[in-house]
């Protein structure tokens, strides 16, 4: 998979955390709401902001397991939890016990590369989760996650998994050849064979209703104006680095395409929770 820097994952997460659908946040919590203790398995971790925003939502006793392929972003994620936590200490030589709020939360750092496939990670996890993650990976890991976790009937909640649309303040012409051109790159090879891409949400929500599961989606864009101006910028630059990857439009029409001053963006993504039926 393409490697994200620490630096772009800190950017985005206030508008990660804002943007998750509530809807959604509100079933998982509702589901897992009775429970004393719960293991979670976090995919593609980055530098934890997915357990910083779901945590709150669980019960008062949980483990996480956080799964990333960059040893870096690893250790990011342990300097930043340590941070966010009212209090951290070491739990073993792996392992942090941090307490935020009502939570005890027990996280362990695993550096492993998914494209291999999930193995034994989710035995015995009662949830697992991911954020902005599957729209990279291809359609048959998909499928052998929902497979493999319908084996055990393991729920899964998947957030801000991107899903093609996009809108640019102010428009212009050269916008909607712009977000094919881009993506048409989100579908190239990340790592995991072709990418799902924006077609990533509805291939979850189906891989999971043909295994039996019930699945709700709910929408959780990115709507950013210029409080957010560098993140606009940094997605609009981004954004022409990939479409000139493709040779789909002129260099010249994505050069004039980037010198746009923006003064807000919208950027769709799905959020799904899917529960054993």
């Amino acid at each position: 998979m393409s490697a994200f820097s620490s630096d772009w994952l800190s950017l985005r997460e206030p508008a990660d955390m804002r943007s998750r659908n509530r809807d959604i946040a509100n079933a998982v919590s509702a589901w897992f709401g009775l429970r004393d203790h719960m293991r979670v398995l976090d995919l593609g971790s980055g530098t934890g902001s997915n357990l910083r925003a779901s945590a709150p939502l669980l019960c008062a006793r949980q483990t996480w397991t956080l799964v990333d392929n960059d040893a870096d972003l690893l250790k990011h994620a342990r300097t930043a939890l340590r941070g966010w936590a009212d209090t951290a200490e070491s739990a073993s030589q792996d392992a942090l016990l941090l307490k935020k709020g009502h939570a005890q939360i027990t996280v362990s750092f695993h550096k492993r590369d998914l494209s291999l496939g999930l193995g034994d990670l989710a035995k015995d996890c009662d949830l697992v989760t991911a954020s902005a993650l599957f729209d990279l990976v291809s359609a048959s890991f998909i499928r052998d996650v929902a497979r493999t976790l319908a084996q055990t009937r393991t729920p899964f909640y998947a957030v801000l998994t991107y899903n093609g649309l996009q809108k640019w303040t102010p428009h212009r012409p050269a916008d909607n050849p712009i977000a094919a051109a881009f993506n048409r790159h989100q579908m190239s090879d990340k790592g995991f064979g072709p990418a799902a891409g924006p077609m990533a949400p509805s291939l979850l929500a189906d891989q999971f209703r043909l295994e039996g599961y019930s699945v709700l989606e709910g929408e959780s864009p990115w709507r950013l104006d210029q409080r957010e101006r560098i993140l606009v910028a940094e997605l609009q630059r981004g954004h022409a680095m990939a479409v000139l990857e493709t040779g789909a439009l002129d260099p010249k029409t994505v050069e004039a395409w980037v010198k746009v001053i923006r003064s807000a963006v919208e950027i769709g993504h799905t959020d799904i929770f899917a529960t054993p039926a």
